[in-house]
């Protein structure tokens, strides 16, 4: 099993702000993979930069697909913005974020007051020429 990225004073902060683990069914099945393991494999991905699919099965974490499933469903209910605002205000709280590199996109960032008007545009207007051929 492969060294976790995330070291247990962390999982602590992050532990509470997840659902908890549910437990195997009345049929039985496969096991569901713990929310530490998915989590590591999420940190493994977003660090090398490999693809979910062909995360290795050898680190003992669990399948990539499942842990992208489990982060796409952290995040349309919330979980995952939850998380990051958490860390980013014990970062903040703490002195960690060097503030003078942050860039604001403004192709992201709406424009105080809707930013400047423009006057009305001009229509364009069909015009009907002859063809070549004639």
């Amino acid at each position: 099993m492969a060294k976790p990225l995330l070291d247990d004073a962390l999982w602590k902060v992050v532990e509470p702000l997840l659902p908890p683990d549910r437990p195997v069914g009345r049929k039985g099945g496969r096991p569901r993979v713990p929310n530490r393991s998915c989590l590591n494999v999420i940190l493994f991905v977003l660090k090398s930069g490999i693809a979910w699919e062909d995360v290795p099965l050898q680190l003992g974490w669990g399948s990539g697909v499942t842990a992208w499933r489990r982060l796409r469903g952290w995040r349309r209910r919330g979980i995952w913005a939850k998380l990051h605002r958490e860390l980013l205000n014990r970062l903040g709280a703490n002195g960690h974020i060097d503030w003078s590199r942050a860039v604001i996109d403004g192709s992201s960032v709406p424009a105080p007051k809707g930013g400047p008007k423009r006057g009305r545009t001009r229509r364009i207007v069909r015009r009907l020429g002859l063809s070549d051929i004639w």
